[in-house]
């Protein structure tokens, strides 16, 4: 380290301009050069816990087979959903599809194990599957607690506060989702905010608007304008949670969503929103095998819509972590089915400035129904 004292004699008291305070300096820092730390994803090196036995493990496995043949899985309000479940080989009962023993299972074969998930600045690319471990800040709080613990809604700029804490946080892989709810901003506009804030206070992977099709296809449209359509078309950028509406049902809006992501190539994580006792059996088997049910279905039907692209019916390829979905416990507690299609590695490319985005967000903005009028 330099000495002060020195420093200041040798420049006659007083710094040049070079020394860090020029238009140089401020360029470097806006371009990333000043950008803070941040750690690799973790490639984990110890054994897995074996929280059951192979008896044990059969049994949840055939109990989920039994309760998507005998019970179904509901698709609800969605007419394409149950025409696509019906071509596939399901049997459809109304809004409800019962699906034959190994159905699921035989669409998920073409699921790799592994994808990348792509950051505006590609030297924050993570690897999703596998052995790899990827940190995020928490998902959907609808309130903060300040400094001087106060507990109240939360606003556009707490969101922002959150985001820029997620970036400079070295240990953080990505920025999240939504990290809180922002209530001081219309629910029709709310997701253009929240998503260009992911991409302006962070280079990190970030996750889109799951609250409606339409704030999907906003999220994609915001992602193209930074990555560029083909990127975005053959390379995820972004994460998006896909949740069952337990027990037994996937609703208008989680579908919805789900297809948007699927057919633009991006990952949905289907995660069955379960409290034991509440929305599923008392006994921790008998929730396992409901979420496994479940996840099966969501994870399944995003195949089928990719399988559904243009020219891709052969040769379509996407991951289905082996999570509970998969039905391997001893390889993961997590509860979610990672899904999208994973075509050959593009080369690399620069970091992606977030001003392209910035005139035309306000644009982008649509006036919303009563439905998507503030309720709080």
């Amino acid at each position: 380290m330099v000495d002060v004292t020195e420093q200041t004699e040798e420049t006659g008291g007083r710094r040049s301009r070079g020394e860090g305070r020029g238009a140089a300096a401020r360029r470097a820092s806006r371009t990333g050069g000043g950008a803070p730390p941040s750690l690799p994803y973790i490639t984990r090196k110890i054994r897995e816990y074996e929280v059951l036995d192979e008896e044990g493990l059969a049994l949840i496995e055939a109990n989920a087979d039994l309760i998507l043949e005998e019970i179904g899985i509901e698709f609800r309000d969605d007419e394409e959903a149950l025409a696509l479940w019906k071509q596939a080989g399901a049997d459809v009962r109304g809004q409800r599809v019962h699906f034959p023993k190994g159905l699921c299972r035989e669409i998920l074969k073409t699921a790799p194990s592994n994808f990348t998930w792509h950051a505006r600045n590609p030297e924050r690319n993570v690897q999703i599957g596998g052995k790899a471990t990827v940190f995020a800040p928490v998902y959907g709080p609808p309130f903060v607690r300040d400094l001087e613990g106060k507990r109240r809604y939360a606003t556009i700029e707490d969101f922002r506060n959150f985001v820029k804490l997620a970036y400079m946080a070295p240990s953080m892989h990505s920025s999240g989702g939504t990290v809180c709810e922002p209530v001081d901003i219309p629910v029709n506009k709310r997701h253009l905010d929240m998503v260009y804030s992911h991409i302006k206070y962070s280079d990190k992977p970030f996750m889109g608007s799951v609250t409606a099709p339409e704030r999907a296809e906003d999220t994609i449209a915001m992602a193209k304008l930074v990555f560029g359509d083909d990127f975005v078309e053959n390379n995820c950028v972004t994460l998006n949670l896909i949740n069952a509406n337990s027990p037994m049902v996937f609703d208008e809006t989680m579908v919805g969503a789900l297809k948007v992501y699927a057919r633009h190539n991006q990952a949905c994580v289907i995660s069955p929103f379960i409290l034991s006792g509440a929305m599923s059996p008392v006994t921790v088997a008998g929730t396992l095998t409901q979420i496994l049910a479940e996840v099966l279905a969501g994870a399944a039907f995003t195949q089928l819509i990719l399988q559904g692209r243009a020219g891709s019916v052969r040769h379509v390829r996407c991951l289905y972590l082996d999570a509970v979905g998969c039905a391997d416990l001893r390889y993961t507690g997590a509860v979610a089915g990672l899904l999208r299609c994973r075509p050959a590695c593009p080369p690399p490319r620069p970091a992606v400035p977030h001003r392209r985005i910035a005139l035309r967000l306000q644009g982008s903005r649509r006036s919303g129904s009563a439905r998507d009028r503030p309720t709080r």
